[in-house]
């Protein structure tokens, strides 16, 4: 019996560790430093106003004030969010400044910002979506309003009405019925 009471804390010692090391297998060590700069992770929970779907996961660069442990570290965070700024390693994930100081990794597409193009009539290389159509047909609009506010009509109408006669013709996407036009115009005057 005396063996059997030596034996079994041994047992259970080795049974924790088989556990513990089952459990921990996927996971790896993260460590972070002072002065380290971090994105914070803003779980529901813990975030209640200022989390929603439309809203980032995360916010951040902070930067880390101290470590408390191997799992938990001190953040300089604001106090416009009261709540306490010391996070476990799972909330944290390190800010990287080489990939693009301005994109959020928990954001889907990273950086929304949009890059002008230089002539708006330029046709993009590869598929034509409902959007770049859109922007396309509105930039084409645009550049004939301006065109057609421009134009001194008096003086093209009473010297070259072959230029109204086109103006009008690409404005409606008319491609034939120049001679219809021209003599209704006739027939006015």
């Amino acid at each position: 019996m005396k063996d059997l009471h030596a034996k079994i804390p041994q047992q259970i010692k080795n049974k924790n560790e088989q556990y513990t090391n089952k459990a921990n297998r996927g996971l790896k060590l993260v460590r972070f430093e002072p002065c380290d700069w971090v994105w914070v992770h803003m779980r529901k929970e813990r975030f209640p106003e200022q989390r929603s779907k439309l809203m980032p996961q995360g916010d951040g660069p902070y930067q880390i004030i101290e470590r408390i442990n191997d799992n938990a570290y001190k953040v300089d965070l604001p106090g416009e969010y009261g709540v306490s700024a010391k996070f476990n390693v799972s909330n944290l994930s390190l800010f990287d400044v080489g990939d693009d100081s301005r994109s959020n990794p928990f954001e889907e597409r990273g950086d929304d910002s949009i890059q002008p193009s230089k002539d708006p009539l330029e046709v993009p290389v590869g598929p034509i979506t409902r959007l770049r159509g859109t922007k396309f047909k509105q930039a084409f609009n645009g550049l004939l309003q301006d065109t057609w506010a421009k134009v001194d009509f008096k003086r093209i109408y009473n010297s070259k009405k072959q230029a109204l006669i086109n103006l009008i013709h690409v404005q409606e996407g008319l491609v034939g019925g120049t001679k219809t036009i021209t003599q209704g115009l006739k027939e006015e005057h």
